[in-house]
């Protein structure tokens, strides 16, 4: 198709053989779609209001509410409140206002990862992403075995559960293959049972920690000895806050779900008109979402940390204590009873288990969001059923190494969520200093610090998540790079855009007869460089000294792009006639090249290349990192994947 003085080509890269029976055959079955976003088609998908998309977030950002009391309680003690006010500080005036923002600059819901990638280009950006996946997946892999940990924790410790002690690893190990079970026989996401499971969980704890707020007021004495403890051992408020500000990263898994805030905006309903490059409505409705969960759950936060705090003993929280793990879970049972108690235990682990279902789906959402573009997903990673079996076993040896416990857990898991909120604040910051506004850079610069911070400290005091996170990034490096190699004789654009000039040369070099294309590498680009050229490719494949060339040559623009639009050019250098052509790979833009004048004229085309002296594995690494190689073979491959008919794909000559 035409566009004003350019011609578009498109060209069908074969699509890879599906396995037709077997296990292989169910394996591979459900390839996910492409996901929406800059770099693929707005796709039609069920939209739903966002205070019911709130509900699916909140599985997994409300379910901290679990362990969160508890977990501050060992970090900070009879000080945990004031710790957890400086975290709702932050979740309401640092990263809320953050994800607003990048819901706004990514709302095909790619993330904060998106802003950081378009900031670097080749493969430093590629590098970067990657980085940032691998501290994603720590984050969502202890998701899921810290929320199926905290299930178990909650099933022990009720009194019609007693057989679940001392089996915890192998009871956690049975929920999370529970939740790979569900995903290998087909999940979609259920708005309206997280809808039931969010409101159910939200009305128990809110009646929970009204229940212990009461039982506080009746007893004026608790809130006295309290204040006493805390004078006595900090001194002044100025102690407490100064403290509370150094607790602050061991807390900060109350801030893990505003990155699941985003990634979910395709399923929220914007509003009729919204232009699908920029949908003001969606990313408004993202907004109200973002804003109501994190006051929702700052409220659940500053109360339960107070109820708990005074009602619970500090030697029940320790390992091994009722309430480790589930301090709400031990005021229902101690406050309300064994039968509401177990009604909230039953609640808490459905809400735990959805929350790993939710983190199983983030999961899945990697690959396919970023991977496939880079060349570094191999095939079976473009089905769900084999991820599922991989995350499942790396959750098994997740938990099995930390032996279920929530404790020793919650270092990689904060690693994990800071790393990905401390990518964020960045973004951020960088957007409001290239627009310029001042006030924002400021409050944005002090976020992203404080963050650092908070990251930093996680490492140093816990660096078992930054190995975690080394470990993944490891797996896939060598994943990607394998893939990348696997997939290098793929036809890796669709269209091919082919500009006047070029067209002219094409159709004129048709009409006189066989079409003949030299493939040259541009060096001084001067008639001495193409006389030569000409001169030796005529003589090593004889080529009739009366059929005219025409040369073809690629520049390559970005090689860490694996998918790229081809560009062809026409130029005319001393008499000489030259299709430019501008690829992200040599051997992909020749092939295309090749391919689209096919099409274009319906001759089939002759290629004329020279072989390439050295190493062959020294140019399959300049290959990969570079675009470049041994072009021939591998530009002949391309064609031979996506025309197996040798009678009608473009001829490649060698001399």
């Amino acid at each position: 198709m035409a566009s004003g003085l350019k011609t578009t080509v498109r060209v069908a890269p074969q699509k890879s053989a599906r396995p037709h029976h077997g296990v292989e055959k169910w394996l591979m079955d459900g390839q996910p779609e492409e996901p929406e976003g800059p770099h693929a088609p707005e796709q039609t998908v069920h939209r739903h209001p966002w205070w019911q998309v709130m509900c699916l977030t909140g599985v997994d950002y409300f379910s901290s509410i679990g362990y969160q009391p508890g977990i501050a309680a060992l970090a900070a003690g009879a000080l945990a409140p004031g710790a957890t006010a400086i975290l709702v500080i932050m979740t309401l005036f640092g990263a809320l206002p953050m994800y607003r923002r990048v819901a706004a600059a990514s709302p095909h819901g790619d993330g904060s990862i998106s802003m950081l990638e378009r900031l670097l280009s080749w493969w430093q950006g590629k590098i970067l992403v990657l980085v940032l996946i691998s501290f994603v997946l720590t984050a969502f892999v202890v998701t899921i075995t810290m929320s199926a940990s905290d299930a178990t924790a909650h099933l022990a410790e009720n009194p019609f559960a007693q057989p679940v002690v001392g089996h915890e690893v192998a009871t956690t190990l049975f929920l999370i293959l529970l939740l790979g079970i569900v995903f290998l026989k087909g999940f979609s996401e259920a708005i309206g049972v997280a809808v039931t499971l969010v409101g159910v969980y939200l009305a128990l704890n809110f009646i929970v920690i009204g229940r212990g707020i009461l039982e506080i007021a009746q007893h004026p004495d608790l809130l006295a000895n309290w204040r006493a403890s805390l004078t006595l051992e900090y001194g002044s408020p100025t102690a407490m806050v100064l403290t509370s500000i150094f607790l602050f990263p061991r807390l900060a898994l109350g801030l893990s779900g505003f990155e699941t805030g985003v990634l979910v905006m395709p399923l929220i309903k914007g509003e009729l008109g919204d232009n699908p490059r920029f949908p003001a409505g969606r990313i408004r409705n993202t907004g109200i979402l973002l804003t109501v969960a994190a006051s929702i759950m700052s409220v659940l936060l500053m109360t339960s940390s107070f109820a708990t705090s005074l009602l619970i003993p500090h030697e029940k929280f320790l390992e091994g204590g009722e309430a480790n793990g589930r301090a709400l879970a031990y005021l229902a049972h101690q406050y309300l009873g064994s039968i509401f108690g177990t009604i909230y235990d039953i609640s808490t682990i459905l809400i735990l288990w959805f929350a790993g279902a939710s983190a199983m789906a983030g999961l899945l959402n990697i690959v396919p969001r970023y991977l496939p573009r880079y060349g570094m997903a191999p095939a079976w990673a473009r089905a769900t059923r084999p991820l599922v079996i991989v995350y499942t076993l790396i959750c098994f040896a997740v938990t099995i190494m930390f032996r279920a416990d929530i404790d020793a857990q919650a270092g990689p898991y904060a690693t994990g969520v800071l790393a990905v909120i401390t990518s964020a604040s960045i973004a951020v910051f960088l957007a409001m200093h290239r627009k310029r506004r001042r006030r924002e850079t400021i409050w944005f610069g002090a976020v992203m610090v404080i963050f650092i911070y908070a990251l930093l400290n996680t490492i140093v005091h816990d660096p078992s998540g930054l190995k975690m996170a080394a470990a993944f990034f490891v797996m896939i490096v060598v994943i990607s790079l394998v893939s990348r190699v696997m997939r290098s004789t793929e036809l890796r654009t669709t269209e091919v855009e082919i500009d006047a000039t070029a067209e002219r040369f094409i159709q004129e070099a048709a009409h006189r007869g066989t079409l003949r294309l030299i493939a040259n590498h541009p060096d001084e680009r001067n008639s001495r460089e193409y006389l030569l050229k000409e001169r030796e490719e005529r003589e090593a494949s004889h080529i009739p000294p009366g059929d005219p060339v025409l040369f073809l040559e690629v520049t390559v623009k970005d090689a860490s792009e694996f998918v790229s639009k081809v560009r062809v050019r026409g130029e005319e250098i001393a008499g000489f006639r030259v299709l430019a052509v501008e690829s992200a790979s040599v051997p992909n833009g020749l092939a295309a090249a090749l391919l689209a004048i096919r099409d274009r004229t319906g001759k089939r085309p002759h290629a004329y290349f020279g072989w390439t002296e050295g190493n062959p594995l020294k140019y399959l690494t300049r290959f990969v990192i570079f675009g470049e190689g041994d072009i021939a073979p591998v530009t002949r491959e391309i064609l031979r994947q996506t025309d197996p008919n040798p009678a009608t794909r473009p001829a490649i000559h060698v001399g």
